[in-house]
């Protein structure tokens, strides 16, 4: 399962490069800066629901007391933070044609940021927390602040002035893209979501080892 979620994932990748760069036409109010937008909401797409995964996963956990949960968890805010930074990343580069700014503070924008500051404090927490139960718990309270910042994050364009366009995706989108752009829209956004899912599922098998190997470990060294 692995092995064909890996392929295929990397097959909607290439397909995604050449739609991209190649098939897909130019939009005539950006330009060739448009053609960021495939990358960009698709990255979107992952940083929000990678901190949704983290705080369901970190309730499961500290209901069920399961670490299979907990690895979940700590493996999907490993993988969250590199998108949410790609998301701030292209975001800028974007803007910085479109906008003439790298940054303003666009209710969209500053909403992604703490976003980013809660992958950055929820690692940060279990890493200098004390080992164990309790640094997981603490952890938790700041997976549900990320959870309750993903919607917020969606509908700022709705709810706020903002200079983002209009919603591509979800219950609320009102996509104005032609049959064309749309299609490898959808590509992209599936060949980035299967990659992220085989991401996860590889870093859940790893941090499983780790916590078993920290288990021997400490196991070892009360014996000894």
């Amino acid at each position: 399962m692995r092995t064909a979620l890996f392929i295929i994932s990397a097959f909607l990748m290439l397909c995604t490069i050449y739609m991209i760069f190649i098939w897909v036409p130019t939009e005539q109010n950006l330009g060739v800066s448009q053609r960021i937008f495939y990358f960009h909401v698709p990255l979107a797409w992952i940083g929000m629901v990678s901190i949704i995964v983290v705080g369901v996963a970190s309730i499961a956990h500290l209901v069920s007391g399961d670490n299979k949960w907990d690895a979940l968890a700590y493996s999907s805010a490993e993988l969250g933070v590199i998108f949410a930074t790609l998301i701030l990343v292209t975001g800028a580069i974007w803007a910085k044609p479109v906008w003439g700014v790298w940054w303003s503070w666009d209710p969209k924008l500053t909403t992604t940021l703490i976003l980013w500051f809660i992958y950055i404090g929820y690692l940060m927490v279990r890493a200098y927390s004390p080992s164990g139960s309790q640094g997981r718990r603490y952890a938790s309270v700041v997976a549900l602040l990320g959870a309750i910042d993903a919607p917020l994050i969606y509908l700022a364009s709705i709810w706020w002035r903002t200079a983002h366009p209009d919603l591509n995706i979800g219950p609320l989108a009102e996509s104005s893209l032609d049959s064309d752009m749309l299609l490898t829209f959808v590509v992209a956004l599936l060949a980035f979501t299967l990659f992220y899912i085989y991401l996860l599922w590889e870093r859940v098998r790893i941090r499983m080892v780790e916590d078993t190997l920290d288990e021997v470990y400490q196991y070892a060294s009360v014996s000894t």
